[in-house]
């Protein structure tokens, strides 16, 4: 902790947000005035904000051990939150810990303890049992995304870590989805709830694209060419169907990532950083990406596999269309299948003959130092435009971790530019520079 604690309306300057919508106001008000509180709201309503900042409105400066946890069901959305917090600027310390990340590693960050700390249940509780950190101090928790943690077979951590949470007088709850049961060993008696669901934006538009063959990826193909280059999402069932999909699509020669279960970590943190900074435009994702991760605003989505169950469906279309924004979500389907009743009939969307999309004409930078070397994005960016002579135009996002960052750089200026900033001083520290 900084010792330099910010309030709400400096954390908004900070983040350039003028005002708070009406969800984000309603939950601040309810949190700070009871002490369970149940938030549902879409994907992209801007929850994560909603319950931070009473949360560290209430935190205790004199207090250096965890006070809040968060947890969440997946690595991505601990990462997101952690980041969001960093962006806050609130002067309170706040780290992430999730499976796939070094043990070690963790210990080291919460050496010094952090004031809020989030987490996936698996890693928590395996932290809470090895006594890594006091639990005597914790009064808040928040279950963000709770039903897509109990789904993915998180309930055996999540009520082992309640039992060691004692002193917790205040628990969030976080869901885009409703009519889902809180189970008992949350120990949530009459929670205020704050419900926005029925405040989907209109702006979402729902149309089907139909395959003449039972066999749906030329169709995928030709529906992409005909989309163009723009941010979209593509949402299969299964990981295989993933490797397939993308086999083919680099056969046609377009451009994508992929994000699923089964990846690497640091290879599904690199396809959401390409996605972000435009590197692709598109993704192949599995329903890990329907919700909790940080992506840019996407234009469509296509349900090239049919979800199972309404709330995937839900969930897959909201990542588009949102905050009021126009999107559409499309099914792909063979012209013999029958679609779900939650489905419902839909507009079929004539598809134009296209050529591939271009590619997008970013390319992704990797640099080995972070802002454990002091390094700011302010750094990154001059060292491209000071010694690459970039100009504003040609350098994109710049992601700062804790001991790397990620920078988007127009891909005609790559070949020149690695030689002269590769192995080059960034503050102290020589900095490796290359492709991702």
């Amino acid at each position: 902790m900084s010792g330099i604690y910010k309030n709400q309306e400096e954390i908004l300057r900070k983040l350039k947000i003028d005002q708070l919508n009406p969800m984000q106001e309603e939950a601040k008000s309810a949190i700070h005035a009871s002490n369970e509180v149940m938030i549902l709201s879409p994907t992209g309503t801007g929850k994560t904000l909603a319950f931070l900042l009473p949360i560290i409105a209430e935190l205790q400066p004199k207090i250096q051990e965890v006070q809040a946890i968060i947890l969440v069901p997946s690595r991505e959305l601990a990462i997101q939150i952690e980041q969001v917090i960093r962006e806050m600027g609130t002067g309170y310390k706040a780290n992430a810990v999730y499976g796939g990340r070094r043990v070690a590693k963790d210990k080291q960050d919460l050496n010094r303890r952090p004031a809020i700390l989030i987490g996936t249940p698996g890693r928590v509780a395996d932290h809470i049992r090895r006594e890594t950190f006091t639990t005597e101090y914790i009064t808040t928790l928040v279950l963000d995304e709770f039903d897509k943690a109990l789904e993915v077979g998180f309930e055996e951590e999540m009520q082992e870590i309640i039992c060691n949470l004692k002193s917790v007088q205040k628990k969030i709850l976080t869901s885009a989805t409703n009519g889902l049961e809180i189970p008992a060993f949350v120990e949530v008696s009459s929670p205020v709830e704050i419900n926005y669901l029925d405040e989907l934006s209109s702006q979402l538009t729902l149309k089907s694209i139909v395959s003449p063959s039972k066999d749906k990826l030329e169709t995928l193909g030709k529906a992409i060419c005909h989309l163009g280059n723009q941010p979209g999402i593509v949402f299969c069932n299964f990981k295989a169907s993933i490797q397939r999909v993308s086999d083919y699509l680099t056969e046609q020669n377009i451009n994508h990532g992929c994000f699923y279960g089964g990846m690497e970590q640091k290879d599904r943190e690199r396809s959401l950083i390409k996605f972000r900074n435009g590197t692709h435009q598109l993704l192949l994702a599995t329903d890990l990406a329907a919700r909790g991760i940080d992506v840019p605003e996407i234009k469509f989505i296509i349900h090239y596999h049919l979800p199972h169950r309404p709330e995937e469906f839900t969930h897959r279309n909201g990542r588009t269309a949102r905050m009021h924004q126009e999107g559409t979500a499309y099914v792909l389907h063979w012209a013999e299948e029958d679609l779900p009743e939650f489905i419902g009939d839909l507009e079929v969307e004539d598809l134009a003959e296209k050529t591939a999309p271009a590619p997008s004409g970013w390319t992704t930078l990797f640099i080995s130092g972070g802002r454990r070397d002091k390094i700011s994005k302010g750094d990154i960016a001059g060292l491209f435009f000071k010694q690459a002579n970039l100009n504003k135009e040609e350098l994109g996002v710049i992601e700062l971790k804790q001991d790397c960052a990620f920078a988007a750089v127009q891909t005609s200026k790559v070949q020149k530019l690695l030689p002269i900033v590769n192995n080059t001083r960034l503050k102290k520290k020589k900095v490796r520079v290359y492709v991702v």
